[in-house]
C-alpha cells in the first residue's frame, strides 16, 4: 500500500498542490476553498480564463507569489482519489515515461464528473388502493409486491408488468404507486458469491481451490492460468471472483474484445444472480459515469471491461483477471503507450491484490515469468465435459490443384461439404479485413495508395469503397487508373474475408454464410447480435478474421479451415512466430467444443516450417522453450529490454535530422550498455500526412532504462510540428 502524506486535510486558505488534466509540466498551487478539502479530492480550479478538472495531489510548493495564488472553485461531489490509485498513476507514468497530466486523463475518462448528480423518476408501491382495479393495474401492483418494495424506472416497470406507461402514471396519480426522485447513478444490484456455480472437473477444482486461497490471503500474487481452449478457465477464475466478493473486495475482469462481453455477462449473471458493471466503448456515457462513481463509493463489486478499466477508482480492489492475456489488443498503441497486462500486475502489487492471467496460449513474457518462479502456474489439460481437442492437419498447398484466383483448396472444399451434409458448422479463417489488400492497374502496374499515408488502400467491396487501415481515409472505387487514366483495368489482388465470402457463396450456394469482421458492424450491439445468431446455429459457414479466435463458443462448429496459415510468418517482427502460433492454436480451438469431435485444417505452402510443425504436433512447451532459447541468445525480451522511439513531423528531412541527432548523443544509454539502432524510416513511413522515423534501444535485462531515456531526450526543442513518443516494451514495429 502507498503511504499517505502526513497531511491529508487542508483547511480553508491553506496551499494545496493540484494536478490538472491540462498538458503542464508541474503541479499547480491553489488555496483550499471554503470548508477545506481532502488529499485526493477532485476539484474544479481556475486556469487562465477557464475552469479545469484537477486532483489535490498534496501540499502546495509555496514557490509562487502568494498574492497571485487563486482559490479552488469547488470540490466535486465524488469520492476522493485514493492513495493506491495516485501511487499507481505515478509508477505507471514513470515506467511508460508519460507525463502525469496524461496519466490523470486516463483516470478521469467518465463524462460529467463535474456535473451535480442528476435525478430520475422511480416508482415503488404506494399506500393507497386504486378506485377501480383493472387487469393491467393488478399486474403492475403484483410486480411491485413480488419485488418487496423495490423501486423501478417507468420503462422497467411498464415492461415487467406488460403494460403501457400511462397505466403506471394513473396509479401514481391515485397514490397506489409512489413516484419519487432518485440519483440517476444508482448502486448496482448486489452479486451473490454463495450461489453455486457449475460442477467442476477434478482439474478445475484443484485450480479453483488454489486461486480462492490466494485471494483469501489478502496479499499480492500473480498466477498464470493456462488451459487448452474449452477447458473451462472462465469457471475457474469466476471461483476466484466469488472468493474476492466474499472477502468484501472488488474485482475486475479484463476482456480483449467488446464482442466477448455479451456472452460473459450472461455467465456472470447465472453465477452471481445479477449483472456486473461494464466499462468499454460499447456502453453509453451515462453508464460510464455511473460505473466510475459507484466504484469510488464501493457500490459496484465487479467490473467487466476493456484495458482502460485499469484506471478506474476502485475503493478496494482485490482481484484482476486478464482473460486471453496474450492478446495484442491489451497494448495501447496511441496516446499513452502501455500494456494492460503489465499494468494490471503493477496495480495489483500496489493494492495487495491477486492477478490471474488466463490463456490457452500465453505470451512468452508470462510463460518465462512462470518458469522463473515470479508467477504461480496452474494448468487445465482437458476440455470440459465430453468435448475433446480438435484433430489438426496441414493441407500442403503445393499439392493442391487450385486456380490463381481461388483460395479454398479442393481438400478443404470437400471437408466443408461433409459438414454441410451432416448439419454442422464450418469456419473459414483469414486474418485480413476487406475484399482485397491491393488494387492494381493492369495497364501500368500502379497500386492505389492512401493520399495521407504510405500504405496501400484496401478494397471493401461490401461498402463499395477503398479504405486505408492506418488513418481510416476512404475513397470510392476508381473506374479509371489514377495514374495512367486507362478505364476498366483496375484489378483486386489477393484475398480478404469479403472476397473469401464471395468465393464461398459460389462454392456452397445453398449454405447460409456469415462474415465476422470488425469493420462490417456499425456498433458493438450489432456485432454481439451476429455472434449470438451464429452460436444458436443459424449459420452454416462462418467467414472471419481474428475476431472469431477470441473466446466464442459455437456449439455446432466442427471444422476450422485456415486459408493462409503462412500469413503471419513473413516480416521481421521478433514476435511473428509467437503470434502465428497463438492465433492458429486459438482459432483451431473453436472446433469441437461440445460432444462432436472437431478438425482444424491449415492451408500452408510451408508444412515443414518449425512454427507450423509445432502447431500440428501440439508440443506447446517445446515451442515455448525453443522460442525462449532463441530470444535469450539474441538478448531480446523477455531476456533483454527494448524501447522504441517514434519521431514524426510534417517535414521528412527535419524528422530524420532529429533522429540523427539522437543517435549521435546516446551517451546516457551507452553508459548502461544499451545500443541505439537507427534512425530508419518506420515500416509505414507516413501516416495522416506525418513522416515517421524510428530508433530502437536494446539494453540488458535489469538496467534502469527509463531514467537513461529521460536524460537522453530531455532538453530537445521540438519545433515545427515535431513529436517524439517513447514506447517501452514495444509490441509492434510499424
Amino acid at each position: 500500500m502507498r503511504k499517505e502524506m502526513s497531511q491529508d486535510y487542508f483547511a480553508e486558505g491553506e496551499l494545496v498542490g493540484v494536478l490538472t488534466t491540462e498538458p503542464l509540466d508541474r503541479v499547480l498551487d491553489y488555496k483550499a476553498p471554503e470548508g477545506g478539502c481532502w488529499l485526493g479530492a477532485f476539484v474544479e480550479v481556475p486556469l487562465g480564463p477557464r475552469k479545469v478538472l484537477g486532483v489535490v495531489w498534496g501540499p502546495g510548493r509555496g514557490d509562487w507569489d502568494i498574492a497571485k495564488v487563486r482559490a479552488v472553485n469547488r470540490v466535486l461531489d465524488v469520492a476522493p482519489m485514493r492513495g493506491e490509485l495516485r501511487g499507481f498513476l505515478e509508477k505507471a507514468g514513470a515506467y511508460t515515461l508519460t507525463s502525469m497530466p496524461a496519466m490523470l486523463r486516463l483516470a478521469t475518462r467518465a463524462p460529467g464528473l463535474s456535473d451535480p448528480p442528476s435525478m430520475r423518476k422511480v416508482y415503488r408501491l404506494g399506500a393507497s388502493v386504486p378506485d377501480r382495479m383493472t387487469d393491467a393495474r393488478r399486474r403492475v401492483l403484483a410486480v411491485l409486491e413480488e419485488y418487496g418494495g423495490l423501486a423501478f424506472t417507468l420503462k422497467e416497470l411498464s415492461e415487467m408488468a406488460g403494460v403501457t406507461s400511462s397505466v403506471v402514471k394513473g396509479l401514481a396519480a391515485q397514490g397506489a404507486v409512489e413516484e419519487a426522485d432518485t440519483p440517476r447513478d444508482a448502486p448496482y444490484l448486489p452479486l451473490d458469491p454463495d450461489r453455486s456455480g457449475k460442477d467442476l472437473t477434478e482439474d478445475q477444482t484443484v485450480a479453483a481451490k488454489v486461486l480462492r486461497e490466494a485471494v483469501g490471503s489478502g496479499t499480492y500474487g500473480t498466477t498464470l492460468l493456462k488451459g487448452v481452449t474449452g477447458s473451462g478457465k472462465t469457471e475457474v477464475y469466476l471461483e476466484a471472483v466469488a472468493a474476492c466478493l466474499k472477502a468484501g473486495r472488488q474485482a475486475l475482469v479484463l476482456l480483449p474484445e467488446i464482442a466477448l462481453t455479451s456472452e460473459f455477462l450472461t455467465r456472470v449473471e447465472q453465477r452471481f444472480g445479477a449483472k456486473p458493471a461494464e466499462w468499454h466503448s460499447g456502453v453509453t456515457m451515462t453508464e460510464r459515469r455511473r460505473c466510475w462513481r459507484m466504484l469510488g463509493q464501493g457500490a459496484a463489486q465487479l467490473v467487466v471491461g476493456a484495458r482502460s478499466a485499469l484506471f478506474l477508482p476502485f475503493r478496494d480492489l482485490g482481484l484482476i483477471v486478464v482473460d486471453e492475456e496474450h492478446d495484442t489488443s491489451y497494448k495501447q498503441e496511441d496516446g499513452v503507450l502501455y500494456n494492460a497486462r503489465d499494468m494490471a500486475v503493477l496495480r495489483a502489487s500496489i493494492n495487495a491484490a491477486q492477478v490471474v492471467l488466463a490463456s490457452a496460449t500465453p505470451s512468452l513474457e508470462s510463460w518465462a515469468n512462470a518458469e522463473a518462479g515470479k508467477y504461480a502456474r496452474l494448468d487445465l489439460t482437458a476440455r470440459f465435459g465430453e468435448a475433446v481437442l480438435p484433430e489438426m492437419r496441414a493441407i500442403d498447398m503445393r499439392m493442391e490443384d487450385l486456380p490463381g484466383d481461388a483460395w479454398v483448396s479442393p481438400s478443404l472444399q470437400a471437408a466443408v461439404k461433409r459438414r454441410l451434409a451432416d448439419g454442422e458448422q464450418s469456419l473459414l479463417f483469414l486474418n485480413r479485413r476487406g475484399y482485397a489488400p491491393v488494387t492494381i492497374c493492369r495497364a501500368c502496374g500502379h497500386q492505389v495508395g492512401c493520399d495521407n499515408c504510405d500504405a496501400r488502400m484496401v478494397e471493401h467491396r461490401f461498402q463499395k469503397r477503398l479504405m486505408c487501415h492506418q488513418c481510416g481515409e476512404t475513397k470510392p472505387m476508381p473506374l479509371a487508373c489514377p495514374e495512367c487514366k486507362v478505364e476498366g483495368k483496375m484489378a483486386a489482388v489477393g484475398p480478404g474475408v469479403e472476397r473469401l465470402a464471395e468465393e464461398a457463396a459460389k462454392l456452397f450456394p445453398d449454405a447460409k454464410l456469415a462474415v465476422l469482421s470488425s469493420d462490417l458492424f456499425g456498433s458493438a450491439r450489432a456485432l454481439k447480435a451476429q455472434i449470438e445468431e451464429i452460436a444458436q446455429g443459424e449459420t452454416d459457414i462462418i467467414i472471419g478474421t481474428q475476431l472469431v479466435a477470441k473466446g466464442h463458443n459455437f456449439p455446432r462448429l466442427t471444422l476450422v479451415g485456415v486459408i493462409d496459415a503462412d500469413l503471419g510468418l513473413q516480416g521481421s517482427d521478433l514476435r511473428a512466430a509467437e503470434r502465428t502460433f497463438q492465433l492458429m492454436r486459438q482459432v483451431s480451438g473453436r472446433a469441437g467444443r461440445v460432444d462432436k469431435p472437431g478438425v482444424a485444417l491449415m492451408q500452408t505452402f510451408q508444412p515443414d516450417h518449425p512454427v507450423i510443425r509445432a502447431i500440428l504436433s501440439g508440443d506447446e512447451e517445446g515451442f515455448w522453450r525453443a522460442e525462449a532459447e532463441e530470444r535469450q541468445q539474441a538478448g531480446m525480451p523477455p531476456y533483454g529490454r527494448m524501447a522504441g522511439i517514434i519521431l514524426s513531423g510534417p517535414d521528412a528531412a527535419q524528422v530524420f535530422d532529429l533522429g540523427t541527432h539522437l543517435a549521435r548523443t546516446d551517451a546516457p544509454l551507452r553508459a548502461l550498455g544499451a545500443t541505439v539502432y537507427g534512425p530508419a524510416p518506420a515500416a509505414i513511413a507516413r501516416i495522416r500526412g506525418r513522416h515517421r522515423v524510428r530508433l530502437l534501444v536494446k539494453a540488458p535485462k535489469g538496467v534502469a532504462l527509463q531514467p537513461a531515456i529521460a536524460e537522453w531526450t530531455q532538453g530537445l526543442k521540438l519545433k515545427g510540428g515535431l513529436r517524439l513518443a517513447v514506447d517501452i516494451d514495444p509490441q509492434s514495429f510499424y
